[in-house]
């Protein structure tokens, strides 16, 4: 079986999840994947080819139609990045048997443009926490049976110690992830300022900009000197290892889903703390693997708590770790999708016009993430003009869109 897979990148939680997919995967399986632009970080994209993945990067329209005509199954690895529609949008495609694997919640936006449910051979969420969106309920019971989720976020394994981590350090705050308020919940410094427990420090790991908006938060609390700016976390596992508490609340309409630092920090034995937003009470169950609390208030409380009860931690924490090596492992992931390829290899290759799904222009693709309902193409370029304001630099925002088609009409302001 060839299974050709089209993304924009394989770097951050896409990467890791096909590299650990590849080792776990049936070897008959032969997996080929094209990535859109060229790699910044080959790690996973060398992991890739040492399990025997062929790799093509940044290919014209041309060879990505060849490749996908000698392809049993075509998988499209989904998110809101300007290169993929372009991809899709720019190619003409033969027939072909699709999967989407979409690597965003598509509750709030980015959204998930509503036709490639329809259109798709099987739509597969990395969370089902995605089959609670407005729009899947109003689809008909057909294109439902053909939706599902996969996760694409895994415990470290074998790799786990056979006691919790909270045990090491019962009373170690960290945070691991993206220090942005597109993800990090601006109500993250306010819990901890809140608690009334001395002396209290948070570790925060990941890459930050001592300029930016988190730093700045960071210096307003009454209590700044509880925030640690870690930097990047180039072990994770070393880090996770001598945490007892993480503390991971975001923003309520975060993108994520799969939420890789948090099931690796449950694999390890950490006991969460968390918002109850849909990814994460999807990974949490309150009282039992961690604690999933509502606002600052019943956070800051719960931190408190947790900080009192050390000994109530190491329960919670042996069973996060028997529940994540249970249910969050790449076997399970790759027998899965090996299933939805058997599958899918029944059905007849079919032809898809992209464009009819997703606009014609750059920035209907945009606002494609952006409105639950597609618009024209004159409405595209008038409205496009009102998230000029906005300015967000972040991934497939705006300004993504405008830096890889610096030139198209339809996005100028």
């Amino acid at each position: 079986m060839k299974v050709l897979h089209i993304t924009a990148h394989l770097g951050g939680g896409v990467g890791k999840a096909h590299s650990a997919l590849c080792i776990s995967t049936d070897r008959s399986i032969e997996r080929h994947y094209v990535l859109l632009e060229t790699p910044r970080d080959r790690r996973f994209a060398d992991q890739l080819e040492a399990t025997g993945a062929r790799l093509t990067i940044a290919p014209d329209a041309d060879t990505l139609a060849a490749l996908s005509a000698d392809a049993d199954i075509v998988q499209i690895e989904w998110w809101n990045h300007p290169r993929l529609y372009a991809a899709l949008c720019e190619t003409r495609f033969p027939a072909m048997r699709t999967v989407f694997w979409c690597h965003i919640s598509g509750l709030f936006a980015p959204y998930v443009p509503a036709a490639l449910h329809g259109a798709a051979g099987r739509f597969v969420f990395t969370s089902p926490c995605s089959l609670q969106a407005p729009q899947i309920a109003t689809l008909s019971a057909d294109v439902k049976a053909r939706l599902e989720a996969i996760g694409s976020g895994f415990g470290f394994g074998g790799d786990a110690p056979e006691r919790p981590a909270v045990l090491h350090n019962p009373r170690r705050i960290a945070y691991l992830g993206t220090l942005d308020f597109a993800k990090m919940s601006p109500d993250f410094f306010d819990v901890v300022d809140a608690i009334e427990a001395a002396p209290l420090q948070v570790s925060l790991w990941g890459a930050y900009d001592p300029q930016g908006a988190v730093v700045k938060a960071a210096q307003c609390m009454r209590h700044p000197e509880r925030i640690r700016f870690e930097g990047h976390a180039g072990h994770p596992l070393g880090v996770l290892s001598q945490t007892g508490i993480f503390l991971y609340l975001l923003q309520r309409e975060h993108y994520g889903t799969a939420e890789n630092a948090l099931i690796e920090a449950m694999s390890l034995g950490c006991v969460p703390l968390v918002f109850a937003n849909p990814a994460e009470k999807a990974i949490v169950e309150d009282g039992v693997t961690g604690f999933v609390e509502t606002d600052i208030a019943a956070a800051a409380r719960r931190l408190e708590w947790m900080l009192e009860n050390p000994a109530a931690l190491e329960e919670i924490g042996n069973r996060a770790m028997a529940v994540t090596a249970a249910t969050r492992t790449p076997d399970i992931s790759a027998a899965r999708f090996d299933g939805v390829y058997t599958d899918l290899l029944q059905t007849e290759k079919q032809l898809f016009d992209f464009r009819t799904l997703l606009g014609d222009t750059p920035a209907q693709w945009f606002l494609g993430t952006q409105l639950r309902e597609p618009v024209s193409a004159d409405v595209a370029q008038a409205l496009v003009r009102s998230f000029s304001v906005v300015g967000s630099e972040a991934k497939g925002s705006l300004v993504h869109f405008r830096s890889c088609f610096p030139d198209d009409p339809s996005l100028a302001i």
